[in-house]
Formats: C-alpha cells, sequence, structure tokens
C-alpha cells in the first residue's frame, strides 16, 4: 500500500503528515521533492530514531505548496497542531534561569524560568547558582522592594537598610534612581557598584564595622571573579542570540550563545537524534525554542540556512552573517557544536568500553565465553500472595528493555522460591526453543546453590545447555558473591566494574518484579472492593477502572460522572456503599 501511495507523490514542495495504524500523525516534515523525500525514508540506512519512526508509519498524507519558504511556515502550523511524537519536542527540556526586573512602581528583583516578556529581562544563566548570587548582590546592595506581596507594615529589611519600605513611606521617583544602576549592572556594566562597595567599605572600615567591611571586600571580589571570566566580543549593546551546529550519523549538535551588552553571557547546547535533513531540524529546533524563551534584538543564524528560512518567522532582524565579527560568531557557536558532539562521542566510547570489558571480566570469573546476552531473573511476593516473577536482559552489560518480560505465577503455591523459579525457566526457555528465541549466554538467578539447582533440573530437561550463576546476597540483602553452575562461590572486589555491573543488573531485575507486583496488588484491591457492589461484573469494573483509573478516583467521582460508565441506580448503589464504609472506618 505504501509502495503504490508513494509512486503518486509529486515532486512539488511541501508538508507531509506520517500516521500510524490508529491515524494518528506522529511526524511532520517539509520538502523541497516531496516525492524525493519520501521515498528516502522507505529505502536504504536510516538513523536508529528514523528506523523506529519508520517501523510506526501505517500512511501519510501531504500538502502541496508552491514554495518551500510557504512549507516551513505550514509545518510550523501542522506541528503547534498537532504536537507529533517525533518531533523535537522542547516541553520537557531544562529551562535555564532568567533575572528579572519587575515593571512596576516598585519593583522587584527575582529569578525566574518563565520570564514576562513585559518586565525587565537578563539572561539566560545556566548556572542556577550564579543567577542567585547576583541576585541577593544587587538585594543586598541597593534598597530594592523585597516582598512580593505588599505588606501592612515595615518588614526587618527596612530596619538593616535594605529597602525604602514602600508599604508605609511615601516613595519618589528619585528615591529609586538606583534602580538604573542595577539594570546597568544586569547588563554588564559593574563600574558604579563597584565604587558604591568601595565607599561603603571603607565607611564600616572606618567605624570599625569590620564584619560589614569584610562582606563588602567579598562582593567585591565575587563581581571581580564574574568580570574575569567574561570577553567583550562585539562593540554593540543589543541582546543577540547566535545559532550554531554540527551534524555527524544521524546526531545534531546545536550550540547557542547569548551575548549581553557586548559579552558572551552564557551558552546552552543540545544534541538531537534527527530523522529529516539536518538543516530542518534545525531550522524546526530554532523556532520551537522561541515559543517559550524571550526573543532578543538580533538572531544571527548560519548563511546556509537563509535559503530554507523565513526571515518574518520573528518580528525581529534574523541575520545570516557571511563576514565580519557576526560570521566569526557563528564560526565559535559551530566549534561549540563541534567539540560538544566529538565529547559525548569520546565519552559513549569509553563508557561502551568499560561496560564490554566489566561483562567480559564476568565470563571470566565464571569461566565461559564472552557472555554477550544476560537474563536475570528475580521473584515477588507478599507473604506468598500475587507471587511474580520478572526477568531484564542485559546485552553487552547494557540494559534491553525491550526484551524484559513479566510473569504472574500461575502453578506453584506459596512463597516456595524453587517451584516458582522452575516454573518461570520452563515457561521462559520452552517458548525460547518453540519459537526459535535468540538464547542467553548466561542465566542470573537471585539466590544461591538452591536456586542454581533447580534452574539446571529444568534446563536438563528442555536439553538446554546454558550457563547458569547465582547472586548470593548477605543478610543485609546486599550482593556478596558470585556462584558458578558447579557451586563454586565466586568473591569479586566490590571497587571492580563487574562487580557494579551484577549488582547493576541484580538491582534492576528486583524492581522490575516489585513494580509488577505492586502493579497487581494495586488492581487486586480495586477489583476485590469493586466485588461487593451489586451490578458491578467484570466489564464494569474494567470500564470503571479504565475510565477513572484508580479505586480512590472512582470513589471521589460524583453520580454523574459514574452513571456516563454505569446504570444510575448502580451509580447511587455504589456511592452509597463507599459512604458507609466511610463512616465505619471513620467510627475507629
Amino acid at each position: 500500500m505504501l509502495e503504490e501511495k508513494l509512486a503518486l507523490v509529486p515532486t512539488n514542495p511541501g508538508c507531509y503528515l506520517m500516521k500510524d495504524k490508529n491515524s494518528t500523525i506522529i511526524y511532520v516534515g517539509k520538502a523541497k521533492n516531496l516525492k524525493k523525500r519520501l521515498t528516502s525514508y522507505f529505502r536504504g540506512q536510516n538513523t536508529p530514531k528514523t528506523e523506529a519512526l519508520v517501523n510506526n508509519i501505517y500512511t501519510f498524507d501531504y500538502i502541496i505548496t508552491t514554495t518551500e519558504k510557504e512549507s516551513l511556515i505550514l509545518e510550523i502550523n501542522l506541528i503547534k497542531k498537532h504536537n507529533p511524537k517525533y518531533n523535537i519536542l522542547l516541553k520537557d527540556d531544562k529551562t535555564y534561569p532568567y533575572i528579572e526586573l519587575t515593571n512596576e512602581e516598585f519593583p522587584i528583583l527575582q529569578i525566574t524560568r518563565q520570564p514576562n516578556h513585559k518586565n525587565y529581562i537578563f539572561g539566560p544563566y545556566p548556572n542556577a547558582y550564579a543567577a542567585r548570587e547576583v541576585v541577593n548582590l544587587l538585594n543586598r546592595t541597593y534598597p530594592i522592594r523585597k516582598c512580593k506581596k505588599m505588606p501592612k507594615k515595615e518588614c526587618l529589611y527596612y530596619h538593616i537598610g535594605e529597602c525604602l519600605a514602600p508599604c508605609i513611606n511615601n516613595i519618589k521617583e528619585e528615591d529609586q534612581k538606583f534602580l538604573k544602576d542595577v539594570k546597568r549592572f544586569l547588563r554588564g556594566n559593574y563600574d558604579n557598584i563597584k565604587k558604591d562597595l568601595t565607599n561603603k567599605m571603607q565607611e564600616h572600615s572606618e567605624r570599625l564595622e569590620y564584619e560589614l567591611a569584610k562582606e563588602c571586600k567579598e562582593l567585591l571580589i565575587f563581581i571581580e571573579a564574574t568580570l574575569e571570566k567574561q570577553k567583550i566580543v562585539m562593540n554593540d549593546n543589543k541582546d543577540i542570540d547566535v545559532f550554531g551546529y554540527k551534524y555527524k550519523n544521524g546526531e545534531l549538535s546545536i550550540s547557542i550563545l547569548f551575548i549581553r551588552n557586548g559579552v558572551i553571557l552564557s551558552t546552552q547546547n543540545k544534541i538531537l537524534e534527527t530523522i529529516d535533513d539536518d538543516t530542518d531540524e534545525l531550522i524546526e529546533f530554532i523556532i520551537k525554542y522561541y515559543e517559550t524563551a524571550p526573543i532578543p534584538n538580533q538572531i544571527l543564524i548560519p548563511s546556509e540556512l537563509k535559503e530554507n528560512f523565513d526571515e518574518n518567522i520573528f518580528d525581529i532582524k534574523t541575520i545570516f552573517p557571511q563576514k565580519g565579527e557576526k560570521k566569526k560568531l557563528i564560526q565559535m557557536a559551530k566549534e561549540n557544536a563541534k567539540e560538544l558532539l566529538e565529547e559525548q562521542n569520546k565519552l559513549k566510547l569509553s563508557n561502551k568500553e568499560k561496560t564490554f570489558n566489566a561483562n567480559k571480566k564476568i565470563g571470566e570469573h565464571l569461566n565461559i565465553k564472552y557472555p554477550k546476552r544476560i537474563e536475570a531473573f528475580d521473584n515477588s511476593h507478599l507473604f506468598g500472595d500475587n507471587a511474580v516473577s520478572s526477568m531484564v536482559v542485559f546485552i553487552d552489560g547494557t540494559p534491553n528493555r525491550k526484551e524484559y518480560r513479566k510473569y504472574k505465577i500461575k502453578f506453584s503455591k506459596g512463597n516456595d522460591d524453587y517451584a516458582s523459579l522452575k516454573e518461570v525457566i520452563a515457561r521462559r526457555y520452552s517458548r525460547v526453543l518453540n519459537e526459535d528465541l535468540e538464547r542467553p549466554d548466561l542465566i542470573l538467578v537471585d539466590g544461591g546453590k538452591g536456586q542454581i539447582s533447580a534452574a539446571k533440573e529444568i534446563l536438563k530437561e528442555l536439553n538446554l545447555n546454558i550457563p547458569i550463576a547465582g547472586l548470593k546476597k548477605n543478610n543485609k540483602h546486599n550482593l556478596d558473591y558470585l556462584i558458578d553452575q558447579n557451586n563454586n562461590e565466586i568473591k569479586i572486589n566490590k571497587s571492580t566494574p563487574e562487580f557494579k555491573l551484577l549488582v547493576k543488573i541484580d538491582e534492576e531485575a528486583h524492581r522490575f518484579a516489585i513494580d509488577f507486583h505492586k502493579n497487581l496488588r494495586s488492581k487486586k484491591s480495586i477489583l476485590s472492593e469493586l466485588d461487593q457492589i451489586d451490578g458491578i461484573g467484570p466489564k464494569r469494573k474494567k470500564a470503571l477502572i479504565k475510565k477513572f483509573g484508580s479505586l480512590k478516583q472512582i470513589k471521589e467521582a460524583s453520580i454523574d460522572q459514574l452513571k456516563k460508565i454505569i446504570p444510575e441506580e448502580v451509580a447511587k448503589n455504589l456511592k452509597e456503599k463507599t459512604n458507609e464504609r466511610n463512616r465505619s472506618i471513620n467510627r475507629f
């Protein structure tokens, strides 16, 4: 079906909408040539993110536009409307703090991550601690209003000289001339505040107020340290954001330089897995970024994006420098992006090498070949109730969560761990044989010689020869040593990478089993209470749980809400029984 549809796609510019089997839009893209772009998804090599998208595409639609720039505007609007799963999402992105001076008669200076554009905004500051220190410094140096809500009487700040107390005093405009110094300081002009602090330090010293003099000196040192780290890059008082990028092997590294008052105030970096052309992804990132971030006076964007970028998207000057100082700033941002990508790739290789070596060492300790695939099991129950088991899979020492499995214990009774393990091993590896699934190089079980014997017994019946080892715990339930399939205890140094990897596998298997057990207990609790209500059978229980999610939400729902799912009489009966139970509990 897709091949037939692809054959009919025109070569015009436009937007395309990828849909899954439920007709949900999962990706929106644009293209200069729709046919060429759409065909590229289904032929040749793809990045992991693109592969995940392609595996979920059931069909697609497209909209033809006159020009590629028109398709950019349409793409933005479609993404905003549908919020597709595989497009760049910045909702959960880290938000840097800003310093905000409120635009009021008596302003407040504060830290915010959601700046109000009606106020005076300075930043962003990647270092939240530094931003707080700057605000504290200015609040201590100048008598800026501190109370967010105007109180009825003066507070402590007035008595220590750090507030003019507009709540009780008639403050005139000239009394707040210091606000100009505050704005100048936040724009990078520190001269006035340094002069004020130096004078105050001398005054305190002359009055023998050495503690206060020392405080002024420390503030001066803090300002000097801040100044040392800054470099004047432009003789310009405008706020400018500079974008640079580096693309390699399906990863897009983006670096933003924030220039305020001619000084590089801070940087922001991000690495994204890409689906489309790297330039398209960068344009999408920039547009989405300014949905939440304050827009500066100018935005500098690499010149190669000019052909595809609509300069009218923002109500400010967008520049694509090809020479001069602004071109050098683009190059600086690109170098930052390149360095970030190289650093991350080196870190990935280093971690991969460490994990690989740790995995290799586990094999050496057990005298088996390199255990590329490890499957680990753990059981969970509460006094024998709701017994479950979990299986986690680690490949080359890294968890592969898609292959995790949960098991409800069906045949073994009570808290018989050996019987439960036998059941799960039998079910898992019978399926491995029947469906010709990949076999593990090592099976890890939670426990010692008894658990190993139980697992070996089942594998022998299935005629499978897979190495088994046990994770033996001490009385504090911490991993103590490894037991091989010949029941030899292997003590491993706790500081080694292989021991840490074994602990990670053990904890992951335990966590997965416990989470499954908790979910089962929660569902059982809901079902058992609903079973006692006349008129609620299996279908209505399922509908109520699907709608409200928990017993608490079901109990708190009104009759009008409940009768959308169940008949009104049954809803009234449910509320009545719930109220009776609550009254009974309250008596005790």
